[in-house]
Order: C-alpha cells, then structure tokens, then sequence
C-alpha cells in the first residue's frame, strides 16, 4: 500500500466527532479525526514498513502521525531519528502515545529516554516519562535497573507538584505503573503514591483533573493485577 492510498483510506475514516475530540486535546488542522480501532485492518495489511512511516509521519496531519508509530520499525531507527520525530511531535498524544510508544519497542530506548527526561522541554521529557511507563508496562522486570528506577520515584515525588502539566500527569502515570507493573518496587510506589497525594492537573478550556495514583493502584492491588504486563505496547 503506497503513501496515497494510506492517506485517502485514513481520510475516508475520519469522523467529525473524533476530529472534534482530538482538537479539544491538542491536535491541529491538518487531521481527518481517525479513531485508532478504524486503523487496525490497514496496519495488519502493511505490517512494518519504515520508508511509509516516514513519509506519513512528515505530513503533519495527525492521523498519519499516529498512523507512522503503528507501522514503524522501532529498531530501523536511530536515536536521532528519535530525535527528529520527537522535535514534531507538537502536542501530548504524539509524544506520549506515538512517539514514546514506538520508542519503548526499541533497543535504546532506556538511553533515549533518560535523555529526555533530564532535556529541560516539557514534551520530551513527558515522552521520556511515559517511554517508561510502556516498557516497564511490557518488559520483564530484570530488563530494568532497580536502583535507577527507584531514583527515578524519588524524583517524580519530589518534582511532580511543581511541574509542568503534562510532565505532572506523566510523572503520576509513572509512579502508578511502578505499582503496577515492576514488583520489586511495588510497596515503595505505594509509599511514593501517599507521600505526593492528589495532582492537580490544569487543563486548557476544561476544569483543572484530579490525579490520585495512590487510590487507582489500590484498586488494581484489590483485582489482584499486580505484575501485569502487555504482550504488545503498539496497537
């Protein structure tokens, strides 16, 4: 499936309601509003194919951003390719969902990661946050350095009130997934849950969210979900 027909396919699948959803979070125009379940049966036909993903991730239209992370080689990218996508990647659902998604299927992410997290910019150092919420989501626990993921609790509980908003709500996503999904630190992310208690969140055009981590691992401490791990990070 060449670049233009991916591109009519997605256009022909928008809905004026998803396109309205996603605008209200961030999107701008170009997009056709694309629901990711509508994306499944063109991704099953292509597979993997990176020269596409490109050329889709370049035109700026957020579908066929989305789109390129689905159909990416996470390993045929370098970290500067890395790089560059995370440059474009101009509001929170490419960097957290897209980006840092493809990237948490890729040999180097840990590295790329960690480097985002100390770059100083909101949206990548939100991706780098959130890279680690998909790895350690997917990956088995002795992937991970206990003592750095435990620096990076620390961390989170000592700057996440003070943050910039997404960082705030990925830095929250952190310490819950470390609850969740890492067991070696699964009682001392509840204690870093107690100890930071409810964020605050604001939000553009909406009224400010609540994010408690603390009550939303107990919930899953409960169901008896503690350990659970995707198969797959991508859709």
């Amino acid at each position: 499936m060449d670049f233009e027909t991916v591109m009519e396919n997605l256009e022909s699948l928008g809905k004026e309601r998803s396109k309205k959803m996603y605008i209200s979070n961030g999107a701008k125009e170009p997009l056709f509003g694309v629901a990711t379940g509508a994306m499944k049966p063109m991704a099953k036909e292509i597979k993997i194919d990176q020269p596409l993903a490109e050329q889709l991730y370049a035109t700026g239209n957020y579908d066929a951003m989305y789109f390129a992370g689905v159909i990416a080689d996470p390993n045929g990218m370098s970290e500067a390719d890395y790089e560059r996508w995370i440059d474009q990647a101009y509001f929170y659902m490419l960097s957290d969902y897209v980006v840092a998604v493809t990237l948490a299927e890729a040999d180097i992410a840990q590295d790329v990661a960690d480097k985002w997290i100390d770059s100083g910019e909101e949206l990548k150092m939100s991706a780098g946050w959130s890279c680690y919420c998909w790895l350690l989501g997917s990956r088995k626990d002795h992937e991970f350095s206990e003592e750095k993921i435990a620096g990076l609790l620390k961390q989170a509980e000592a700057e996440i009130h003070d943050a910039p908003e997404r960082m705030k709500a990925s830095m929250n996503n952190f310490i819950y997934t470390v609850a969740t999904s890492f067991k070696p630190l699964h009682e001392a992310a509840i204690e870093t849950s107690e100890k930071v208690g409810i964020v605050e969140l604001k939000r553009e055009n909406k009224k400010p969210a609540q994010l408690n981590a603390h009550e939303n691992i107990m919930k899953q401490v409960e169901k008896g979900r503690i350990g659970f791990k995707r198969r797959y990070v991508r859709c």
